[in-house]
């Protein structure tokens, strides 16, 4: 029941994200959850793989790097998902990955997860 709840969770803070970066766009709330599940598969086994070998690197960077790579599944998932979902570009993903960043510590707030 908690996954379903977080995946419904998900899925509006993707559409709530779509309607505030401007060149950002997903299809319906179904696609929403979609989007959500793919961002978050291909961010831990691609991105888990990038992480894992761009690490000295990320420690120098206190974490910039991981956030690059964050943006760049995100890009990722854009292209997975084709006419579905649309990033717009690098620096719409990257407003599209703080956005969502942000809404999910205020859901996670609310909720009370740690």
């Amino acid at each position: 029941m908690r996954f379903i709840i977080s995946l419904l969770l998900t899925g509006l803070i993707i559409v709530i994200a779509t309607y505030i970066v401007p060149g950002a766009y997903v299809i319906n709330f179904g696609w929403a959850i979609v989007t959500g599940l793919v961002i978050g598969l291909v961010n831990a086994i691609v991105g888990g793989i990038l992480r894992l070998l761009t690490f000295p690197l990320n420690w120098l960077t206190f974490g910039l790097i991981s956030f690059i790579i964050t943006v760049l599944m995100v890009m990722l998932s854009d292209s997975i998902l084709g006419s579905k979902f649309e990033a717009g570009g690098f620096w719409n993903a990257t407003l599209f990955a703080i956005v969502v960043a942000i809404l999910e510590a205020i859901v996670d707030r609310i909720r009370g997860d740690k």
